[in-house]
């Protein structure tokens, strides 16, 4: 869906700039490649009701059939269907590595351990909404509306965890980068997603 893609090519737009930004090293390929997948099976828990206009201009009968399509090949759980898109595409084992980290029970087992990729792989995707780049606040904010319904919506002490990670994550990635948290907007990632249009996967 167009919004998916959006959202893929924000996240990594943001991924890019912070890659660009920072003073070690990271696996900058790696966590684009990532950042641009992490989303593929998500279709799959989408209420294609709650953003109408999302589903133009081929309508909602249309994605439906790609959403039931999409659970008949991969099952019912988006993250599982993701991992076996990029196997699929054959990605490597490293790229799956940084889409696994992107769950809030990953992290809150493992957030000590995770290196910086890993962590900007989770921050990244927080940065983004349906609409755009927005700060970790608000995307905390809009994602706990979003899916207040959702049968497998994370438990509220669990999810002040997972913000908590997210917080210590933003201090470490930043201590590290020549720009700031609030330097990254739509304005300031426009031209890295239409590069990112023809980046080779």
């Amino acid at each position: 869906m167009n919004n998916l893609q959006q959202h893929q090519l924000r996240v990594a737009a943001v991924a890019q700039l912070i890659c660009d930004s920072i003073s070690v090293s990271v696996d900058k390929e790696s966590i684009i490649v990532g950042c641009l997948l992490h989303d593929m099976g998500n279709i799959i828990k989408f209420n294609l009701n709650y953003f109408p206009e999302f589903n133009k201009p081929e309508g909602l009968e249309y994605w439906q059939k790609v959403k039931d399509e999409y659970i008949e090949k991969y099952g019912q759980h988006e993250h599982h269907a993701t991992i076996e898109i990029t196997r699929e595409l054959d990605c490597n084992d490293y790229i799956r590595q940084l889409i696994n980290v992107i769950d809030a029970d990953y992290i809150a087992g493992n957030s000590k351990k995770m290196n910086l990729d890993e962590k900007i792989m989770v921050y990244v995707d927080n940065r983004v909404s349906p609409h755009g780049i927005v700060s970790l606040y608000e995307r905390s904010d809009e994602a706990q509306t979003r899916y207040r319904n959702h049968p497998n919506k994370i438990e509220k002490e669990k999810y002040n965890n997972f913000i908590s990670n997210l917080e210590l994550f933003e201090k470490d990635i930043f201590s590290h980068s020549n720009i700031k948290p609030e330097d990254i907007t739509n304005q300031s990632v426009f031209s890295i997603i239409e590069d990112l249009k023809n980046f080779h996967i």
